[in-house]
């Protein structure tokens, strides 16, 4: 058999694979075991060399779409799995043909919804999931990316300091534009509600979404929020030159969401008494972008932003305000957030990752100094945490990535 790999950086291990078998047909000895969506291709979990991938079968047209779709959406900074590989040319021992695989990258730490309704991390799960769902897909429309096939099930989630963040899983239907017109959006936003709908009366047969839960209010509420946020991001607005500091509370506002403004189109009526502005704004990443320049961490912009203000909070604290900036920040990295990722026990590495970590020690280090009256070291808190409440996050981390 000679197979074709189509990858910009080919790992030995993943030529190993067996790829003279259909996926439905390997040997389950090879099956990373991870929370699995609904899927209509066969998918199989697999570990190569030091990457958990997942492998997919699908028609060569659509696989070869789909990995360069995939490799474009990472280009642009879009939360969406990664792609590795597209392998073409696959023949059983005997000459049969198999179907090519598309090969992504398996998101650490990340769940299909089904999963965290089976084993509800807060309350709120639900809130939760819309705002992501709802940001992910802005995202992509101010990316001139149309999905065709937007729905829960296309989706992984992922927590992001007291937050899910909405990672794109198929862009099989998608298709990259300059812009998008409102009548794409309007599709994409219509395909939304049907599919979710279908999925949350899923979850409710299912007794993983309250009785209580209408799944006609919560669609319809997906689409409310999405046009909030559409119209926060790109709406005119319009008022008197006396209340010019609505500029700045509308950039603080998209700052807040992780969206950068690069610049704001200001025009005045004739008379000189009306403004009217219009913020031109780039890809979210506001503040991972910042992380990513003075620390080299590369994380969620969520996280990002809870690191950076951890990082003013040291800069004052220490008195370091007049210092260089990128020296206060490897100060910082290697004095606080260094020690605190080499606290956290190998074997828990697996589920969690250090920036949530960081978050989490921060929550309880407040609720510590709160019941101290005093605020209490970092270290100290870290050690408790770490001791008293990493084990349990960690066991039900695992236990929702076990549940299929």
């Amino acid at each position: 058999m000679s197979i074709r790999l189509r990858a910009t950086r080919p790992d030995p291990a993943l030529i190993r694979l067996p790829w003279n078998v259909p996926l439905a047909d390997w040997d389950p000895a090879l099956d990373v075991p991870l929370a699995r969506g609904i899927s209509r291709h066969v998918v199989r979990f697999v570990r190569a060399g030091d990457t958990v991938v997942a492998v997919k079968e699908t028609r060569e047209s659509f696989a070869n779409r789909e990995y360069g779709l995939l490799r474009n959406l990472d280009r642009i900074g879009v939360p969406a799995v990664k792609a590795v590989a597209v392998v073409t040319g696959r023949e059983t021992p005997v000459g049969e043909p198999i179907e090519p695989a598309l090969v992504t990258r398996v998101l650490p730490q990340s769940l299909p919804y089904r999963s965290l309704f089976s084993h509800k991390l807060r309350e709120d799960t639900l809130e939760r999931v819309i705002d992501a769902l709802v940001l992910l897909l802005v995202r992509l429309h101010l990316e001139g990316f149309y999905w065709g096939d937007c729905s829960l099930s296309n989706v992984l989630f992922r927590r992001n300091t007291d937050e899910l963040e909405a990672y794109l899983v198929d862009a099989e239907t998608g298709e990259l534009h300059e812009n998008l017109s409102d009548g794409q959006r309007a599709y994409d936003i219509d395909l939304l509600r049907t599919n979710a709908f279908g999925e949350l009366l899923d979850l409710q047969a299912g007794g993983m979404l309250g009785d209580e839960d209408d799944a006609v209010e919560i669609v319809d509420q997906i689409v409310q929020r999405y046009e909030g946020l559409w119209e926060e991001i790109t709406g005119i607005e319009e008022f008197g030159l006396d209340e010019m500091w609505r500029i700045q509370q509308r950039i603080e506002r998209l700052n807040e969401r992780g969206f950068d403004v690069e610049e704001i189109d200001i025009v005045t009526d004739l008379g000189g008494d009306y403004v009217r502005i219009q913020p031109k704004v780039l890809d979210a990443g506001h503040h991972c972008r910042r992380l990513r320049g003075l620390t080299g961490l590369d994380v969620p912009d969520s996280q990002a932003r809870r690191l950076l203000n951890d990082l003013d909070a040291y800069t004052a604290s220490h008195e370091l305000g007049d210092e260089d900036s990128m020296t206060v920040a490897h100060q910082w990295l290697t004095q606080v957030y260094q020690p605190l990722e080499e606290m956290i026990p190998t074997e828990y590495t697996d589920v969690v990752e250090t920036p949530q970590v960081f978050h989490d020690v921060l929550v309880h280090r407040w609720a510590l100094s709160e019941a101290a009256g005093h605020e209490v070291d970092f270290f100290e808190t870290a050690r408790s945490y770490i001791e008293n409440e990493l084990p349990a996050t960690v066991e039900t981390l695992r236990t929702a990535a076990a549940a299929t």
